[in-house]
C-alpha cells in the first residue's frame, strides 16, 4: 500500500510517500480501508520531534490519528463490527495513524461513521470533536443558563466548542476572525468578538464568565489576562498554555488532554448524523500532499481542517 512515512525526525522533508506494508488486524483490532484522515496542527510538533517525552514512536512512522473508512478486516476477539462497516475513529497518538491506504485501528475506539457527511470529512471529527466534548463537559462541567467565552472559535476545537455549548443552553461568547465570524454566529455563538480588533479584556468591557475555554497559545501575561476574565468560582480551561497555577477568586485552572472515547465520540457521531452538529472541512488533499500541508500550517497559511485522500 502507499503510505506517508517519516524515519527520523525533522522538517516537512522527512515526509515520504513510500510503498509500506499493508497492516492485518491483530487480536482486538480492525483494518480499515482508509477514505480520509484528518490534518492536526500536533502533528507538526510531533514530526519534529518536539514531543517526544509526551509521544514516544517507533520510526518510521505513519502520521495523522483521525481517521474515517470502511472495515476490511476483523480480528480476533472483536465483536460488533464486520467488514464493510462505515467507521470513524481517534487512534493512539503513538501508534501508525491513517495517512495511508489502510489502517490499523483498535475496535474500542471505533464509532459508526456520520450518515449527513461525506465518508471522507467524517475524519474531521474524532479527536476535535471530542476535545470540545470534554473540556466543556468534562472539565468545565457547563450547564444551561451559563456564559462561556470561546477564545479560538474560527478553528476545528472552537466551531464544535460553540456547538455544543450553545445546544447546551449556554450564553457563548467566541472570538474568531472576520472570515471565521458568520460561521461561528450560525453555529449559535450570541456574540463574535474579532480578536484582531481590540485586545480581548477591553472587547469584552468587564464581563466575566463561568467558563473561558482558551484554544490558542498564549503568552504568559495574556494567559493570566485571560484567566481574570473567568467569573468567581468558574473554570478556566485550556488546550494550550496552561493558566496560572493560583488564578485567585476561586477560579479552577484546568489543563486538557484529549482522550479518545468511543462512547462520546458515538454520541457526536449522533449529533451529526440528525443535522444539530456541523462539521466544516476546509479543503480536500491527495495523500501525497502531506509534506505540503505541513509546511503550509507551520507558516500559518492553512484555510481550515484539511482531509487527507488515499485515492484522490
Amino acid at each position: 500500500m502507499k503510505a506517508v512515512r517519516y524515519h527520523s525526525y525533522g522538517d516537512s522533508g522527512v515526509l515520504a510517500y513510500e510503498d509500506a506494508e499493508r497492516p492485518a488486524a491483530g487480536a482486538g483490532q480492525v483494518v480499515v480501508k482508509v477514505a480520509g484522515a484528518a490534518f492536526n496542527p500536533v502533528d507538526v510538533a510531533i514530526r519534529a520531534g518536539f514531543l517526544q517525552q509526551v509521544f514516544p514512536l517507533a520510526l518510521p512512522h505513519i502520521p495523522n490519528f483521525d481517521v474515517a473508512g470502511v472495515i476490511t478486516e476483523v480480528g480476533a476477539g472483536v465483536s460488533g463490527w464486520s467488514a464493510g462497516d462505515a467507521v470513524v475513529a481517534f487512534l493512539p497518538m503513538t501508534a501508525p495513524g491513517a495517512a495511508a491506504e489502510y489502517a490499523a485501528v483498535p475496535a474500542e475506539t471505533l464509532a459508526a461513521a456520520p450518515r449527513a457527511v461525506e465518508l471522507a470529512d467524517a475524519a474531521a471529527l474524532p479527536s476535535a470533536g471530542l476535545t470540545a466534548w470534554q473540556s466543556l463537559f468534562g472539565e468545565a462541567g457547563l450547564r444551561a443558563g451559563q456564559s462561556i467565552l470561546v477564545n479560538g472559535a474560527g478553528g476545528a476545537v472552537g466551531g464544535y466548542a460553540v456547538q455544543l455549548a450553545a445546544q447546551a443552553g449556554a450564553a457563548v461568547t467566541a472570538t474568531a476572525s472576520e472570515r471565521s465570524a458568520a460561521r461561528v454566529r450560525s453555529y449559535g455563538a450570541g456574540r463574535v468578538i474579532d480578536y484582531t480588533a481590540a485586545p480581548l479584556p477591553a472587547a469584552v468591557a468587564g464581563q466575566r464568565f463561568d467558563v473561558v475555554l482558551n484554544l490558542v497559545r498564549t503568552s504568559p501575561e495574556e494567559t493570566a489576562a485571560l484567566a481574570d476574565l473567568t467569573a468567581d468560582g468558574g473554570a478556566f480551561v485550556s488546550t494550550t498554555t496552561p493558566g496560572p497555577d493560583d488564578a485567585g477568586r476561586g477560579v479552577r485552572t484546568i489543563p486538557v488532554f484529549v482522550r479518545s472515547d468511543a462512547a462520546q465520540l458515538a454520541e457526536l457521531v449522533a449529533r451529526v448524523s440528525a443535522g444539530d452538529l456541523k462539521i466544516d472541512v476546509a479543503g480536500r488533499r491527495p495523500l501525497a500532499d502531506l509534506p505540503a500541508v505541513h509546511d503550509q500550517a507551520a507558516a500559518g497559511q492553512l484555510p481550515g481542517k484539511i482531509i487527507l485522500i488515499p485515492d484522490l
